[in-house]
């Protein structure tokens, strides 16, 4: 019997696999469960379901923290820049992958060398960028349209900043897919944006997918760049507000859990509803054929 097929390695294997799971999923459950009890039961009563619910951490999370303002803040960032990232990327995605043009490699290795600069490397440069821009704007309009306090300027720098990856992988998986889908369409007498539109864009669902998963992830805790753009309390995300609210309540743990609790809810739905696009999206475009 090979090592594989032998069933003492499969419980072996699975019993490791749950070990790991419970050591992931213990402390989100404990923070859940903690922020449920009271400032004085938190530390003696040591149970996960705690003997009575309270409800009233949330509320003092959303109210006194202003969690509310984050939490829309972090939904409008988060989204607007998903929208934006998954739009270029693919455009230009498919340019690099079915079109020629000058420049073309120099460009596409450009944006691969840009994946090996660390991020706060570029933080300096891009803060001076969006002064700049800001000022400019000012003075040339008579009002900011991208400037260092506004919603625009984030926005717009974490599309750039998250581009690359989001590039390289729909370029590999255009590359595998078949040009007769696009003489069909073609014939059919789409032009080339309706190809990509109506072709390529549905069938790179699961490379879309995992780029949503990651980024969603990347800028729904995007805290160091915020926290240099922002100055404003009703213009920054929740994880900066979380951690003004860490410095107001630091010893109030439950609230403190409550308002964590708040911050990981919407990306654990992300995740959930678009798990089964991870390994799918990430191997699309490595096996050809």
């Amino acid at each position: 019997m090979s090592l594989k097929n032998n069933p003492f390695t499969n419980i072996g294997i699975h019993f490791f696999l749950i070990l790991v799971s419970i050591t992931c999923i213990f402390p989100l459950v404990w923070m859940v469960s903690s922020s449920l009890k009271t400032q004085d039961t938190i530390f003696k009563d040591m149970s996960i379901i705690p003997k009575t619910f309270e409800f009233e951490n949330y509320i003092t999370a959303i109210t006194k923290g202003k969690f509310g303002i984050a939490f829309i803040n972090s939904l409008i960032y988060t989204a607007t820049v998903i929208i934006g990232i998954v739009f270029i990327s693919s455009l230009a995605a498919y340019a690099f992958s079915r079109l020629n043009f000058p420049g073309k490699n120099i460009l596409f290795y450009a944006f691969l060398a840009y994946m090996m600069i660390p991020l706060p490397g570029i933080f300096v440069a891009v803060y001076v960028l969006l002064h700049e821009l800001g000022e400019l704007s000012k003075e040339l309009l008579g009002f900011k349209i991208i400037g260092i306090n506004t919603r625009s300027g984030f926005i717009l720098s974490q599309i750039a900043l998250n581009l690359s990856f989001a590039i390289y992988l729909l370029k590999t998986f255009f590359d595998n897919m078949p040009k007769e889908l696009e003489d069909a369409a073609r014939i059919d007498g789409c032009t080339k944006f309706g190809v990509y539109w109506h072709v390529a864009l549905p069938l790179a669902k699961s490379a879309i997918g995992v780029i949503v998963i990651f980024n969603s992830l990347t800028i729904w805790n995007e805290y160091l760049f915020a926290s240099i753009i922002f100055n404003k309390r009703e213009l920054m995300p929740l994880p900066v507000a979380l951690m003004k609210f860490h410095g107001s309540y630091v010893t109030q743990y439950p609230v403190l859990m409550a308002g964590m609790t708040i911050t990981i809810i919407p990306i654990v739905i992300v995740y959930l509803c678009m798990q089964k696009y991870i390994i799918k999206g990430i191997t699309a475009g490595a096996i050809k054929g």
